[in-house]
């Protein structure tokens, strides 16, 4: 982790984010004044589930993946973070805790603002706060069809998801799931890592997926959806 200077070469000077552009130069300068930028390096926690939060992170540029920790090194992961998103709004609305941990999947650069200057604003400015809102309900929202998708389908339909889901950052991010091990896909179905590599040969065997060393190409995502809609 590392701060960076507005004399560094890699200073973002501008709050690139279509939300900032509702502020007025008065709340753009309580952005700037409570903001510190930081290069997060590729493995380097960005937030610690249970730690205390004084802040809200903006990715600049960067992937990070969001997970809930639980008991015996056991976790499951809730999404990939990708930049113009905010990481941490629920501390703004409810406890100043952290209640998840993200980890940068590449070098993250992030805004730091630190949260009171966010309260502040949304205090003062409606559309900015509907637009904070907007996007808490919108995370929200993705946390409730995950939670369906865990109690509700199979271990088939869990891992079908997974492709599907990770396999939309592709187009942009072309080596997405070599940056995620076999572990982290079985974290985002909800099941063991053995379960995980024997359903990844199932469908490659299937010819739903082509598996080279890390990588998967997903061939047929109709049938993976099929898959998903069987549960």
């Amino acid at each position: 982790m590392m701060t960076i200077l507005e004399s560094d070469q890699d200073y973002f000077c501008n709050i690139q984010s279509p939300c900032f552009q509702l502020l007025s130069p008065e709340e753009i300068g309580l952005v700037r004044i409570g903001k510190t930028q930081i290069l997060f390096r590729k493995g380097d926690n960005l937030t610690k589930q249970g730690a205390f939060a004084s802040y809200v992170l903006f990715i600049i540029k960067g992937l990070a993946r969001q997970y809930v920790e639980g008991e015996i090194n056991k976790s499951y992961n809730l999404r990939i973070i990708q930049p113009g998103e905010f990481v941490g709004l629920s501390s703004v609305f409810s406890k100043n805790i952290f209640n998840y941990s993200s980890v940068a999947l590449t070098d993250c650069q992030v805004y730091l603002v630190e949260k009171e200057a966010i309260i502040q604003i949304i205090r003062q400015n409606g559309t900015f706060g509907l637009s904070i809102i907007k996007r808490y309900c919108e995370q929200n929202t993705n946390l409730f069809d995950t939670l369906r998708t865990v109690m509700y389908k199979q271990m088939n339909g869990r891992m079908a998801d997974t492709l599907l889901h990770i396999g939309n950052f592709k187009a942009k991010n072309p080596e997405i799931f070599q940056l995620l091990s076999r572990k982290d896909l079985a974290d985002f179905a909800g099941i063991s890592t053995e379960s995980a590599v024997k359903l990844l040969k199932s469908f490659e065997k299937d010819g739903l997926i082509e598996l080279n060393e890390k990588d998967i190409t997903i061939v047929n995502p109709n049938g993976l959806l099929e898959i998903s809609k069987k549960g």
